[in-house]
């Protein structure tokens, strides 16, 4: 390899690794900044009620949720998804909707980890108005590591539903689900790297009065504010 040769070579390698060091800053600063937004809380003197509605936060690892009772506090949520929206109608019969929120195609193609691609991640980044809304029929949950009760007061039951509700968009589209009793709704909102699915479920929390961080874009930042069940619970 000649002068010349070796020059661009060494140049191509510096600017590679120019690249990646500002890749891996941007990554740890978004990662600082997400930390710390959802270590700050919101709704600091909230404290749960000794009586109330049960709530349930889930987690499945990269997205978060809400699990909520179909009628409660005087809320009928029980017409979100339609038995004609599920593969099998049945499921309607559960008395529980579990509701999560993201970008469609981020929420379509990645079930789990091992679906999980950088060009999907990238996609979802750069940010998108093509949102949905998450919602399946479950029974009440048990409680743990991934799954956090929470027991608000009928007001703020009632502030988190209004919020569920105002997150579909009118009119819009279903898409099928993963499984036989859940399904996809056309939503509002933007998705990006800091309106993310669990900034998402931070809000909702937030608007019901829940003590919970400022800014939630992990699961870690929203599932550490719930205590986890102690074994033998």
């Amino acid at each position: 390899m000649n002068a010349v040769a070796w020059g661009i070579a060494a140049k191509a390698w510096r600017v590679a690794v120019q690249a990646m060091t500002a890749l891996t800053v941007i990554v740890t600063a978004y990662a600082t900044a997400g930390l710390i937004g959802g270590a700050i809380p919101a709704n600091a003197g909230w404290r749960a009620p000794a009586d109330g509605i049960e709530i349930f936060v889930e987690d499945n690892g990269i997205h978060t949720g809400i699990v909520l009772p179909k009628r409660a506090a005087g809320v009928d949520l029980s017409n979100l998804s339609q038995p004609g929206d599920l593969r099998d109608p049945r499921f309607v019969a559960w008395d529980h909707i579990a509701v999560g929120w993201g970008e469609r195609n981020f929420y379509l193609g990645t079930p789990t980890w091992a679906d999980v691609s950088p060009r999907t991640i990238l996609h979802a980044a750069i940010g998108s108005d093509a949102v949905l809304v998450h919602v399946e029929h479950i029974p009440r949950p048990m409680a743990s590591a991934s799954v956090r009760r929470i027991v608000l007061r009928a007001e703020e039951y009632r502030r988190l539903a209004a919020f569920v509700r105002a997150s579909l968009a009118p009119g819009g589209r279903r898409y099928p689900g993963y499984d036989r009793y859940d399904a996809f709704y056309d939503a509002r909102g933007h998705y990006s790297a800091v309106t993310t699915c669990n900034a998402w479920t931070g809000e909702a929390l937030r608007v019901a009065g829940v003590r919970v961080g400022r800014w939630t874009p992990f699961p870690v930042t929203v599932m550490g504010w719930f205590e986890a069940p102690q074994s033998g619970d």
